[in-house]
């Protein structure tokens, strides 16, 4: 009677520790398959489903790819431990393990590299950021993350406003025929927290304006 009664008390807890594993793969899947629809959808918006050879085409970063790459490894994940739960299939379960056990591993050389060649990797993200301004007008999705970016942490290009010199709508050469010429994005003004409205066109002229002082203080 108290075997059974053990059996029966063994049973429950393994139970219970599988349907938690069930509930948080399944939160973790659904999670996964909404980054990878929302990233579909923003590319179906862009007709880059219609035609694939586009996404090569912009110069910068197209952070729908983080939506698309983000939103499938949650989904095989979810989908591998929520099944292998579910179905007690150890085959799923270990992928699921190995493949969690990889990017952990993948963070620490990663973090151990950065560490390493700390120089190296500041001359190649000055050089990401670069790129990703040429490609500022380019599209839609990276202007928006540019723009959070530098409102997020107070800045203004990689070095300074100049970086944006790199940019064919906001250089100061006298053949620019831009409206934004010598001028900066929006996100780069400090933010009057009387304004409700966010002015749009605060950056223009601000270089030029700059320069003319120094020619004339000079």
């Amino acid at each position: 009677m108290s075997r059974k009664h053990h059996h029966l008390k063994e049973s429950e807890v393994s139970c219970c520790v599988k349907y938690f594993l069930f509930g948080f793969n399944i939160l973790f899947w659904l999670l996964g398959a909404a980054f990878l629809g929302i990233g579909l959808w923003a590319w179906a918006e862009k007709g880059v489903l219609s035609n694939l050879s586009t996404i090569t085409d912009l110069g910068g970063l197209d952070p729908v790819w983080l939506f698309v790459v983000v939103g499938g490894v949650m989904f095989i994940l979810g989908f591998a431990g929520c099944i292998g739960a579910l179905r007690e299939n150890t085959s799923l379960l270990k992928f699921f393990s190995v493949f969690l056990g990889l990017i952990f591993f993948l963070e620490l050389t990663a973090g151990i590299l950065a560490f390493v060649f700390k120089d190296w990797l500041k001359d190649q993200l000055n050089l990401f950021i670069n790129n990703n301004v040429k490609a500022y007008r380019d599209d839609i999705d990276l202007q928006n993350l540019i723009d959070f970016a530098q409102e997020y942490w107070s800045c203004c290009g990689a070095h300074g406003p100049d970086d944006w010199n790199m940019n064919i709508y906001f250089n100061c050469t006298d053949l620019n025929p831009s409206r934004e010429r010598c001028g900066v994005p929006f996100s780069c003004c400090v933010k009057d927290p009387a304004e409700d409205v966010i002015n749009t066109q605060c950056g223009y002229d601000v270089r030029l304006q700059w320069t003319m002082y120094i020619m004339v203080w000079i």
